[in-house]
């Protein structure tokens, strides 16, 4: 292995955006949600498991910016896939029936997704390299 290789396959923060990149050209190919990515998605998620949920608590679960989480919310709700009422200060955001069909889809492609890179990287070998993903960026995020 020559030193250009034993860099790139060492360096966690290049290995790490190849994985991405590929993962995303996977749920690309899979994920088939018109103008809404991915990241709006899981967004729509975490409000299916948490009606109700506040804006800042969305924030914190997708480690996201509060801009962010106003931009993304602001367009689901355009999309009728979201509700957002003030409680006191608080937006408290919950689905709609749209929504909630779309989050049906939703976890159907995640399972496809899932089947689809486990059978090249085998189904305990993928769920190990997420739950230490998911370790690791905890990690990094208490270090900070």
């Amino acid at each position: 292995m020559n030193q250009e290789e034993e860099v790139l396959i060492y360096c966690l923060y290049f290995t790490a955006s190849r994985f991405a990149r590929n993962m995303n050209k996977l749920a690309e190919e899979i994920f088939d949600f018109g103008d809404l990515a991915p990241s709006y998605l899981y967004m729509i998620m975490t409000v299916k498991f948490h009606p109700g949920i506040t804006q800042k608590e969305l924030c914190q679960k997708l480690s996201i910016a509060p801009s962010t989480s106003t931009r993304f919310i602001d367009k689901l709700e355009k999309q009728k896939l979201v509700t957002r009422r003030m409680e006191g200060k608080q937006s408290l955001i919950s689905l709609t029936d749209e929504g909630e069909a779309i989050y049906q889809q939703f976890r159907m492609s995640l399972k496809e997704l899932f089947r689809s890179y486990s059978d090249v990287l085998g189904k305990e070998f993928s769920l190990d390299l997420s739950r230490m993903l998911h370790e690791s960026s905890l990690k990094i995020e208490e270090g900070k």
